[in-house]
This record gives C-alpha cells, sequence and structure tokens, in this order.
C-alpha cells in the first residue's frame, strides 16, 4: 500500500456512506494520532486501539451519528497532501476549511495537530487532510 492514510480516510468514508456504527483499521502511530485529533474535536463517538495479529494491531472506531436525522458529524474527509504530491504550509498561510467550520490536520515537528494548534504554536508542516 502506498497511502495508508488515504486508505483510513476511505475507510472512515466508506463506513459512513454504508451507516456503520463501528469500523476497524489497521492501526499506526500516525493513524492513532489523527483518530485522537477526530475524537478531541467531536468528530468521532469513541475509539480503542486493540493489539491483534498484526504488530501494530487495529484501531476501532464508533461513528457519531445524529440521534435524529442520522446524519453522520463527518460531512466530508479529504486526503490533501499525497505521496506523489506533497503540500506544505507556513504558519502565516494556514488553511481555513469551511471558513473555519471544518479543521485540517497538520503533520509538524511537533506531532499531529489540527490547524488552530499549529497556527497557536506558530508552525507550519505538512497538511495531511480536510474534515468537516
Amino acid at each position: 500500500m502506498t497511502d495508508p492514510i488515504a486508505d483510513y480516510l476511505t475507510r472512515l468514508r466508506n463506513a459512513i456512506h454504508a451507516g456503520h456504527r463501528v469500523v476497524a483499521i489497521p492501526s499506526s502511530k500516525m493513524k492513532k494520532e489523527i483518530t485522537k485529533i477526530l475524537f478531541e474535536q467531536g468528530y468521532i463517538l469513541n475509539y480503542k486501539f486493540m493489539e491483534g495479529p498484526t504488530p501494530s494491531g487495529t484501531i476501532k472506531i464508533a461513528l457519531k451519528y445524529d440521534p435524529v436525522d442520522k446524519v453522520s458529524a463527518i460531512k466530508n474527509l479529504r486526503r490533501v497532501s499525497r505521496p506523489g504530491l506533497r503540500q506544505y504550509t507556513g504558519y502565516k498561510d494556514m488553511p481555513r476549511v469551511l471558513n473555519g467550520l471544518g479543521i485540517a490536520i497538520l503533520s509538524t515537528s511537533y506531532g499531529v495537530m489540527t490547524n488552530k494548534e499549529a497556527k497557536e504554536r506558530k508552525v507550519g508542516g505538512e497538511v495531511l487532510c480536510y474534515v468537516y
């Protein structure tokens, strides 16, 4: 697999479109950090890191839906930086997703964080994905 982050986002996207409550995804350090950010920002209900037959284990993610009309909290997931075309940004020109309503997840020298955290810390990095 050439792009595990794109696979992670696609598995989440497919589970949301199919209406699943829980999705299992192969784990890595980067995926764990992205999952923690999605939980902190309120896009997913819960998560659990499980050890398994593979060395890295799996991540079980409970997706968040509106109880009345069954609409997902995640409207769109978009991969920005790809292995063939990396996208970097400085803290001065940080991307605004959906005019500030969404988040951009960045990989910086201080770890994986949202665009708002990176702007506060005045660090730039690779833009992994947009979530709204």
